[in-house]
């Protein structure tokens, strides 16, 4: 595939899991949250609900934004291609390395929330440490789901950006130092 294949690819696939997966999810988990209020009382609905709601704004507002964002920010990305593919490579990729790092950091706070959730629902003799621990694993669980589908769209998006030249900028050094 040539680089706009890749980076098209990419894109699609972002905006596809945001506006197909996130943001429903977000909404199912505040549904969970309402459903847990009214079907129970005590403190294992509100160890579910609390949770839920906050996790479920969390993904409405990402799913919506990064849904709604794409299509303006492929076309700048193309615009800027077709200006100079250099010097639309240098800032993206940086950008990009930014977000491939950050899997690995986000890979390891989800298995932290998962860790907590176990703690809590089998360890702290709570009816509301349960409903938060079970909801902590659901949130991490979905969280790695996200991540793991947006960490395999990144590489070959990133090793495109990679194999494009790097523009020199106004002091003549490259945009970004080219990885060994």
């Amino acid at each position: 595939m040539n680089f706009l294949e890749v980076m098209q690819s990419y894109f699609r696939g972002e905006k596809l899991e945001a506006l197909y997966f996130i943001l429903p999810i977000g909404l199912l988990l505040i549904a969970l949250g309402i459903v847990a209020l009214r079907a129970e009382k005590g403190g294992f609905a509100w160890g579910v609900a609390i949770p839920c709601f906050v996790f479920g704004a969390l993904l409405l507002v990402t799913g919506a934004t990064v849904g709604f964002r794409t299509s303006a920010q492929v076309a700048a990305l193309q615009k800027s291609y077709a200006q100079s593919p250099g010097a639309m490579a240098g800032p993206e990729l940086k950008r990009m390395e930014k977000v491939n790092k950050n899997f690995r950091f986000t890979f390891y706070a989800f298995g932290a929330v998962a860790l907590l959730g176990l703690l809590l629902h089998y360890l702290v003799p709570a009816d509301w440490a349960r409903g938060l621990g079970a909801v902590l694993i659901l949130g991490a669980a979905i969280g790695l789901l996200i991540d793991g589908f947006a960490e395999r769209r990144a590489e070959p998006y990133t090793e495109a950006l990679r194999s494009l030249p790097l523009q020199s900028g106004p002091s003549g050094d490259t945009s970004l130092p080219r990885p060994e």
